[in-house]
């Protein structure tokens, strides 16, 4: 059974605006059986998004019409696909009161969701950590070296996991190696084998599955998935669930290296 379960619509922000029927159709073409919307959730309001345009996640005011239309479509093409209703849940330390009141109000629309780690925490201060090589590269400058990056990204990921976000907290964690992204361009040697080997243990022992994101061989900053493929052996020896993801913005990238990492 072929799945993607990490797509997002016309609804993110910094997206595309290609039409659902458009991905669906595709989908269908390719021969997958199962797909996830995972459109970024809104923020929390009292959240003062790091990023110039504020575009992390999508308006409050057009989850209506997400839902809406995600039902609609689910519907109409239930007889060649399984299409779910999901969402892209950000972890903000810190924020995790608000995130679980929305996801208490939202969680029974959801079929299916991701939880995912994009903003980190230090000195009260907030980063987006994927926005840009520059934030990037600054931002390890700032915690005093790249391994504390990437420790800190860890630490974070490892508390989305034991977090209380209630019972519609998603189970499936997102890009667990999202650190990676910009890998290339701080010219460090970094061996966080042993650190991902921790995380995933952690996912497994704590009942959660990952999601094996296609979308880093497209960044040539990163040029591997996230997590890295060899990294894959370790989760089959565990029993770790994961469940393949191209973390799409748009049509043309749906199911990116698929076929490379499955063949």
């Amino acid at each position: 059974m072929k799945k993607d379960g990490h797509i997002h619509t016309p609804f993110c922000p910094h997206g595309s605006k290609d039409a659902l029927e458009h991905y669906v159709e595709k989908a269908i073409a390719c021969h997958f059986s199962e797909i996830t919307f995972t459109e970024h959730a809104p923020l929390p309001p009292s959240f003062d998004e790091p990023t110039p345009d504020k575009d992390g996640g999508m308006d409050l005011a057009l989850l209506p019409s997400y839902f809406t239309q995600l039902q609609q479509i689910k519907k109409y093409y239930s007889s060649q696909i399984r299409i779910n209703i999901g969402l892209e849940v950000d972890f903000i330390a810190g924020f995790e009161h608000e995130t679980r009141q929305f996801l208490n109000e939202y969680g029974p629309l959801l079929d299916d969701s991701i939880l995912s780690v994009h903003f980190l925490k230090w000195q009260n201060r907030y980063t987006c950590i994927d926005f840009s090589k520059e934030v990037y590269l600054q931002y390890a400058e700032q915690l005093g070296s790249v391994q504390r990056l990437y420790q800190l990204y860890y630490e974070t990921v490892h508390q989305s996991i034991d977090s209380d976000l209630g019972k519609y907290k998603p189970k499936r964690i997102g890009h667990p190696t999202l650190i990676h992204k910009f890998q290339h361009a701080h010219g460090e040697q970094i061996d966080d084998i042993a650190q991902i080997k921790k995380l995933m243990l952690h996912m497994q022992s704590a009942g959660y599955e990952m999601d094996f994101n296609s979308a880093g061989l497209s960044k040539p900053l990163c040029l591997e998935p996230y997590p890295p493929l060899a990294t894959l052996e370790y989760a089959h020896s565990i029993g770790l669930r994961y469940t393949f993801g191209s973390d799409a913005h748009t049509v043309q990238d749906l199911h990116q290296h698929y076929d490379l990492l499955f063949s």
